[in-house]
């Protein structure tokens, strides 16, 4: 399982724009093969600051997500409204943690 945390960064006057696309592709992000789960988290003090958290099947799955037409649409519309280059991570839990 690979799960991925990406930080994604807006003008806080963009941050309803992309909250509303994300409403609106969630259902399909989520419906794609491969894909356990998502999540929107909100930095708690930046306004315009988000996170995404995802599980992935395999590091392939997430690939062929990164590399759809879903996520190029999603992309071309969420990456104008950046204020910084979006922040991606790729991580499991730590077997120490078991």
């Amino acid at each position: 399982m690979i799960n991925r945390l990406v930080k994604l960064s807006f003008h806080a006057e963009d941050a309803g724009k992309f909250t509303e696309l994300f409403r609106e592709v969630s259902g399909k992000i989520r419906a794609f093969p491969g894909c356990l789960h998502l999540e929107l988290w909100e930095d708690l003090r930046e306004k315009g600051v988000f996170f995404t958290f995802s599980q992935w099947d395999s590091e392939a799955s997430l690939d062929h997500y990164r590399f759809s037409p879903l996520f190029k649409s999603v992309w071309a519309h969420v990456k104008p409204l950046f204020k910084a280059p979006a922040e991606a991570w790729s991580v499991r839990k730590n077997p120490v943690d078991s």
